[in-house]
């Protein structure tokens, strides 16, 4: 069956005054508008194709390729097969870092997204990708979904085109990194202000902390571009790859700060 292609129309101001999770679009179905935000997940994931052609096909969105390329990069330094990874892929939506993991194939992947409809839409479009994917927030994670999600015995978390937006907080992603072994990678991208002193919010100041703690070796961190806004300007972010050395403590998010 052939995909299904959509009408997308972007607004004729300039987007690039508003932040990235304010723009918006103009879906037009049976000759109707309907206006939707890049971050309005629910609605667009109900919609098969609508997302990749979106995001992938008319603002060419790199992230997943990328943070893959420099993760095999890192394993090849390492002598690891990456086909040895079980690999937790948080804020996983509908499957594309996924898809790139799997092709790669690594030998487990669980998927974790707090929209149901990412997991419908993984499911629907991707069924082969994911050995199993939780509709959760990690954020408030509760004793009986962290010993169920342990006995993956995750050695890699995947995090990409979803930090710090609002749609991952520090503290979902500290509880994701707590479920990774000891020398396991983490690898994911964030935008390029983060790790900037000036930017304060509370997921920059987390990757900062981390960068600098004794609990993470960073392998690469590459400026690259992420995607093209809807002006075709370049927006550019880090992908990041590193390794946990030693576990975080409980403590970590408090003693620097941050909610």
């Amino acid at each position: 069956m052939a995909p299904q292609i959509y009408r997308i129309q972007f607004p004729p101001y300039n987007s690039e005054q508003l932040r990235q999770d304010e723009v918006s679009f103009k879906l037009i179905e049976d000759g109707k508008p309907q206006r939707l935000r890049f971050h309005d997940y629910a609605a667009i994931y109900k919609r098969p194709g609508l997302y990749e052609e979106l995001f992938y096909g008319r603002l060419r969105c790199n992230s997943p390729v990328k943070v893959m390329e420099l993760l095999q990069r890192a394993l090849q330094t390492a002598r690891e097969p990456v086909t040895e990874l079980r690999v937790l892929d948080l804020g996983a939506g509908n499957g594309m870092m996924g898809d790139v993991l799997k092709r790669d194939g690594v030998a487990r992947l669980v998927g974790v997204d707090i929209v149901p409809e990412a997991r419908d839409a993984a499911y629907r479009d991707r069924p082969t990708v994911y050995d199993a994917y939780y509709v959760a927030d990690l954020a408030t994670m509760n004793d009986e979904l962290r010993e169920e999600l342990s006995e993956w015995s995750f050695d890699c978390l995947t995090c990409v085109a979803a930090l710090g937006f609002g749609d991952i907080p520090p503290q979902a992603f500290f509880n994701a990194m707590r479920l990774i072994q000891t020398g396991g990678w983490l690898a994911f991208n964030i935008k390029q202000s983060f790790l900037d002193a000036a930017d304060q919010t509370g997921f920059s100041r987390l990757v900062r902390a981390l960068i600098f703690s004794q609990y993470f070796n960073i392998h690469h961190l590459e400026l690259y571009r992420h995607r093209l806004s809807m002006e075709g300007t370049q927006l550019f972010y880090y992908a990041l790859v590193g390794r946990l050395t030693s576990p975080i403590p409980d403590e970590f998010l408090h003693t620097h700060g941050i909610e």
